[in-house]
């Protein structure tokens, strides 16, 4: 009996300890470590998810179920996964961080997530867009995009519309094989036929000789996924000057090919395109307005894209989840918080598959028109509620 009420004494002493400690805790700031490219050549995917990550605490404030949000900003410097999880490591035990977010490459969200696993941390990936990385660790829940949403969506959208055949060129890392692999099967199984298909290397500066193979193969389509930026521009403008569309090639892709950060520099070459995506800077709703105005009062001159929205849907996910915790942000309240979540988003509505902790939203089909001047991706048509069919 003695024994008894002994350990039961330990007992309540040590739920004591613990609840105390908990408390301490969610008074003391939340600190959140962000893993971006900051430099180099994707340095401004980090530059936008930072900007909506800005915009959202400037709308919302600083604080969140009595916690002062503190930022922590790590340079991975591009695709670099031993950078990446070296300063995901300075986060964690350097700088004690909650939580772990930014994650704009996919190389470097795979480099982080077991860390984020050893550590019992939660990962909030807002941009990184190969299917599996939710499956690398318990802890990631991901606001961004999956390659295989969009590949699903423009497949079914060609094949609707009377595509037949397509020819597929993709880069040769994750998401490009992501797109591919979706691609190949929504519009196989739909009754489409594949003529043919290449993976380009990353750095490619020249798509001329991929191109004609694909002009050569006469299909009715072209579907693509390049690295955006330089390739993009190099891919459209190639893609002119064989004069495919000319053959009657229409040139469709995932969404981020065409993205708003992009498109001064893809100019006219890329009219006419058409992607399927989650957002576009021209979607027409209460939430978008809001959001590309205070994007555009934080940051003259710059347009709001895929990543900002990211990072802003990112903070947007962090601060529900704490106000569900109360401020807890320890990995199994947050990612039992974040299950299931829904919110209006600039993008249109979203959730959180709770089976998946992946992001479930409307893939908008879009043309690249010149409207009024300025260069956008014009929605016309809408898949909703589209899960991670790569899952």
């Amino acid at each position: 009996m003695k024994l008894r009420h002994t350990l039961s004494a330990i007992a309540l002493t040590a739920g004591m300890v613990l609840a105390a400690t908990t408390a301490q805790a969610q008074d003391q700031d939340l600190k959140i470590g962000l893993v971006l490219s900051m430099s180099g050549p994707y340095a401004d995917y980090g530059k936008q998810i930072k900007n909506g990550i800005q915009t959202y605490m400037q709308q919302h404030g600083d604080t969140v179920a009595g916690r002062k949000i503190q930022l922590i900003i790590k340079d991975d410097t591009g695709i670099a996964p031993a950078v990446a999880k070296r300063q995901a490591q300075e986060l964690l035990i350097k700088d004690k961080v909650d939580i772990l977010a930014g994650f704009d490459l996919t190389p470097n969200a795979f480099s982080v997530a077991p860390l984020a696993t050893e550590s019992q941390t939660p990962m909030v990936v807002m941009n990184a867009a190969t299917s599996s990385i939710t499956e690398k660790s318990p802890y990631i829940v991901r606001v961004s995009m999956t390659l295989p949403q969009s590949s699903w969506a423009i497949a079914q959208w060609a094949y609707k519309e009377g595509i037949r055949s397509a020819y597929i060129m993709v880069a040769d890392y994750g998401p490009g094989h992501d797109a591919q692999n979706q691609f190949k099967k929504t519009f196989t199984e739909l009754g489409g036929q594949i003529v043919g298909e290449v993976r380009t290397p990353v750095s490619t500066a020249d798509y001329s000789p991929f191109l004609q193979r694909t002009k050569d193969s006469k299909p009715d389509a072209l579907f693509f996924f390049v690295p955006p930026g330089s390739s993009m521009v190099s891919l459209a403008k190639n893609f002119r000057e064989l004069g495919l569309d000319k053959q009657g090639i229409q040139g469709i892709g995932p969404g981020d090919m065409t993205d708003e950060n992009s498109l001064a520099a893809l100019g006219d070459a890329a009219l006419g395109l058409i992607t399927a995506f989650h957002y576009s800077d021209a979607h027409a709703s209460p939430e978008n307005q809001a959001f590309v105005a205070a994007y555009a009062k934080n940051f003259p001159g710059e347009r709001p894209n895929f990543m900002s929205v990211g990072g802003y849907d990112g903070m947007q996910l962090i601060y529900k989840a704490l106000q569900a915790t109360q401020g807890d942000a320890s990995a199994p309240a947050f990612i039992a918080a974040v299950k299931g979540l829904q919110w209006e988003s600039p993008r249109g509505p979203v959730s959180i598959d709770p089976d998946t902790r992946d992001i479930v939203q409307n893939e908008y089909i879009r043309k690249l028109e010149r409207v009024d001047g300025t260069l956008q991706n014009i929605e016309f048509d809408t898949f909703e509620a589209v899960k991670d069919p790569g899952k």
